[in-house]
């Protein structure tokens, strides 16, 4: 089939590029005229394994090109995809000017029938607006349908052609058809819909995500006052089938451009109908005050930490992206510095983009997870790279000024890290002087 992407973020581009591996031809569109030459030098302005070589394979076969001309684009495709940003506005409601401008876009572009496909997120009754958009902007005729996309950053290859399933809101069953037909290489497991509860489930399915990652934060929270193991508990959960072990590792609260612009997008939607959604409220509370326990957890171990050196590990909200929006690092390390702490901070890939968000005369930016460390008198993991995870602990002990280890995301064994002579914290288990030899015994 032949697509236009309208966007090339996240979902736009790994979407086109994922298309144009399935056979169709793509035509990825972006406004901004830098971004298209970049993309077509072969160059990839964002981080996401896999992505660079599928683009140059798409491309050297000739189904995948890069245009910032969306008349063009549209003239050629059969079928449009809208994947432009809605981040969230100060009062959490999705901004909706960047889709609006590309409905506006994609109307006068049209030179026949097309299915205008929403892949971005959008509140309920978008695509209704939308279409509204298009029809006073055009005399062809056109389809509306909405893709909502679940997509994780880090695995969005992986996810695209592996997808738990495929959501279709559109109640024209020709459009329906051709939609099927598109994305049957990727699944069987197709659930099509009217076009407003498509939009609802993206929001539904983060929201819940979101609230069960808050959930065992909070029970974490319980569990380092009982004296219990939250990777224990969170196993023993994940177990029951109506329950399942997904999302239920502890640690220091969600970020990313998903769950805390969709949480509050809800908030907001629910909001607008008069419903106050008070549970999801509280998941959002929480998860802001769940990333502050690294500071609490700091001044348990030091007191005071004016002018002490403080190793930030991770500053990307999750590994395998360079993504920092919302990332917990940013308002860890601007707390830090508030309190007159001296910040060594250090990331595989997101480091560049950090410093566009934070940048301070007490963060020394650092080249290596060792540099980082050296001399520090604690130090903090805030994001869970493979390359922090197989360090030698007692290498890591040896070159710091004090051995305290705050593991934000439990990946360490207790057991080895008090065996290193680390002072330990983790989320939800016992530290380090707490941890007994019958619990050693258990664990092991």
């Amino acid at each position: 089939m032949k697509l236009a992407v309208i966007g090339t973020g996240y979902v736009g581009l790994v979407s086109g590029v994922c298309f144009s591996d399935l056979g169709n031809q793509v035509i990825c569109v972006d406004n901004n005229p830098l971004k298209v030459e970049i993309l077509e030098r072969g160059e990839v302005p964002i981080y996401e394994p896999g992505l660079k070589e599928l683009i140059d394979k798409n491309k050297a076969a000739g189904r995948l090109s890069f245009s910032y001309d969306t008349k063009s684009a549209v003239e050629a495709s059969d079928i449009v995809l809208l994947a432009v940003g809605t981040p969230s506005l100060p009062n959490g409601e999705a901004n909706l000017s960047y889709i609006e401008q590309a409905a506006k876009d994609v109307a006068e572009a049209l030179n026949g029938f097309k299915i205008i496909a929403t892949k971005s997120t959008v509140p309920v009754g978008t695509n209704e607006h939308i279409e509204r958009i298009v029809s006073e902007h055009t005399n062809f005729p056109f389809s509306i349908a909405s893709i909502p996309e679940f997509l994780r950053e880090g695995s969005a290859i992986q996810d695209t052609f592996n997808p738990d399933r495929i959501v279709l809101g559109c109640l024209d069953q020709e459009t329906l058809n051709t939609l099927i037909e598109l994305h049957k290489p990727l699944t069987s497991n197709i659930i099509t819909t009217d076009i407003r509860s498509a939009e609802m489930i993206k929001y539904a399915s983060n929201a819940f995500l979101a609230t069960k990652i808050s959930f065992i934060n909070e029970i974490a929270n319980i569990c380092e006052k009982v004296g219990a193991d939250v990777t224990r508990v969170a196993e023993g959960m994940g177990y029951d089938q109506r329950i399942g072990s997904s999302f239920l590792q502890a640690g220091i609260g969600y970020g990313g451009s998903c769950f805390p612009k969709d949480t509050e997008a809800l908030i907001q939607i629910a909001g607008n109908v008069d419903y106050e959604f008070k549970l999801l409220k509280s998941v959002v509370e929480v998860n802001k005050d769940q990333r502050f326990n690294i500071i609490r957890k700091l001044q348990e171990a030091l007191g005071s930490l004016q002018g002490k050196n403080i190793a930030i590990w991770g500053l990307a909200f999750k590994p395998e992206t360079d993504d920092i929006r919302d990332a917990p690092a940013i308002e860890i390390i601007e707390e830090l510095i508030k309190l007159g702490a001296n910040v060594k901070a250090y990331d595989p890939v997101a480091t560049a983009n950090f410093k566009l968000k934070v940048n301070h005369s007490s963060i020394k930016w650092c080249d290596n997870a060792l540099e980082t460390a050296s001399q520090s008198d604690a130090l903090c993991l805030l994001t869970e790279w493979s390359e922090f995870t197989r360090i030698d602990l007692v290498q890591l002990a040896s070159l710091m000024a004090r051995p305290i280890l705050i593991d934000g995301r439990n990946v360490y064994d207790p057991i080895k890290v008090k065996e290193a002579s680390f002072i330990y914290y983790s989320v939800g288990r016992p530290h380090s002087a707490n941890i007994s030899d019958s619990y050693a015994e258990a664990m092991s």
